[in-house]
């Protein structure tokens, strides 16, 4: 397994060229270099260089709806880092309509009528929803720090656009499309997210799949696409023209997935609508060159280069791609988790109080989020553990390491190697 090269830094911090993983490893060992930063990881060299000249990195970006990819490529078309970047857009809207929720049972509560007030409440042109902004600065954010750590001198993105409108109404035209956004993309490419790539009826996976109506056209189905779901060829010539209740008599909760399921609203379709400009013009705003590719470039990019599917593969066969070549095939999964949160009071889900949070968030100099290493040589636990810590106001802390959760380990032990800066981090 080829890991993510390592970014370089010299003891002015200016940008060197990624090296391999083991380069680095030897450069610790020997004292001419040290660790800078954990996640991505980077090491920062003893010494000046001077007229240093790195290559200049293309960076390229998959953006997604939950799962935004991307790749660092040399002018050859190296690979030379990815990561995939899970965001919290769900969380985040979670969290509004509790809190919409608590706050409106706590207007009724009261005994005096207060004037509604929404009349006046507008939102400024280009507004978008807390959940979609998330996506915009989470991504804007990695390119910030992408470029302090490697001599990025471009950036491609995929410019996907879905036709919400075509994809429910295929005969849409004309002034109906000052309703929806006019644009065009593969329903079939539409499909394949939606359904997982799995057969609807058998779940099968890494087989040709046929575009299938659910409700057949003979029995007054129609094109949109809440009608439509993959099927791999056996199950669609068995089906034909049956109704899927039919069809799939004696397993109700396989037609009750495929009914829910079909009729799920384009909510990532919509989502990637909404942010695929704001996006755009952010990364303008780094002063960088940005490209653009459509996702019909993308796929034949990654099927002629014979890639499977992934979103960093995705992102380093965004635009012109004549030839990449994988120098790391391990990308660094991220996770958005947020910071914490504001309330000083749990509670239960009836809103009842249960437990107050200590005002100080850590201890001892740690957090919880921290990732520490611990060396511990004496008592029962002598070992050494690296994990993410979780703090305890009596100084004895709870690790999670790769093997699982070790108890009480003193505050003594720990060294911080990585800041809880808001993600969750894995290969």
């Amino acid at each position: 397994m080829r890991t993510n090269f390592v970014f370089v830094l010299d003891t002015n911090r200016n940008m060197l060229d990624p090296c391999h993983p083991a380069v680095a490893r030897k450069l610790m060992r020997q004292g001419r270099a040290r660790e800078f930063r954990r996640y991505p990881e980077v090491i920062i060299l003893d010494k000046h260089v001077p007229d240093a000249q790195p290559q200049p990195l293309t960076l390229k970006i998959d953006p997604g709806s939950n799962v935004t990819g991307f790749a660092l490529l040399t002018a050859q078309g190296q690979v030379v880092w990815a990561a995939e970047l899970t965001h919290r857009g769900q969380a985040i809207s979670a969290s509004l309509t509790s809190r919409a929720q608590v706050r409106r049972s706590r207007r009724q509560r009261t005994t005096r009528y207060r004037k509604a007030r929404f009349h006046y409440r507008t939102k400024e042109k280009g507004w978008l929803a807390p959940s979609l902004l998330h996506r915009v600065l989470t991504i804007a954010s990695w390119v910030k720090r992408l470029c302090s750590y490697a001599y990025i001198t471009q950036i491609a993105m995929e410019l996907v656009k879905f036709d919400t409108q075509a994809m429910q109404n295929p005969e849409i035209s004309g002034i109906e499309y000052q309703q929806g956004t006019l644009a065009g993309y593969e329903v079939r490419e539409y499909l394949l997210e939606k359904w997982g790539r799995r057969c609807a009826y058998c779940a099968a996976e890494n087989t040709p799949f046929q575009v299938e109506h659910i409700v057949p056209t003979s029995k007054g189905g129609s094109d949109r696409v809440s009608n439509l779901a993959l099927a791999c060829e056996p199950c669609n010539r068995a089906k034909g023209t049956l109704p899927v209740q039919v069809f799939l008599a004696g397993k109700p909760d396989v037609v009750k997935r495929v009914l829910a399921q079909a009729q799920a609203p384009l909510r990532d379709a919509a989502a990637v609508n909404a942010t695929r400009w704001a996006l755009f013009t952010t990364l303008k705003g780094t002063g960088l060159p940005v490209r653009t590719g459509s996702g019909g470039q993308t796929k034949y990019n990654r099927c002629r280069l014979g890639f499977p599917k992934t979103h960093w593969l995705d992102a380093a066969c965004v635009g012109e791609s004549s030839h990449v070549q994988l120098l790391t095939t391990q990308p660094l999964h991220i996770k958005a988790t947020g910071h914490g949160t504001r309330q000083m009071c749990r509670t239960d889900k009836y809103g009842v109080p249960r437990r107050h949070v200590p005002r100080l968030k850590g201890v001892k100099g740690v957090q919880t989020g921290d990732i520490v290493k611990a060396v511990v040589t004496t008592g029962k636990k002598i070992g050494i553990y690296v994990g993410r810590v979780a703090v305890r106001s009596t100084g004895y802390f709870n690790i999670a390491t790769g093997g699982g959760l070790v108890q009480g380990i003193s505050h003594r032990y720990c060294t911080i190697i990585h800041k809880k800066d808001g993600y969750r981090y894995a290969f």
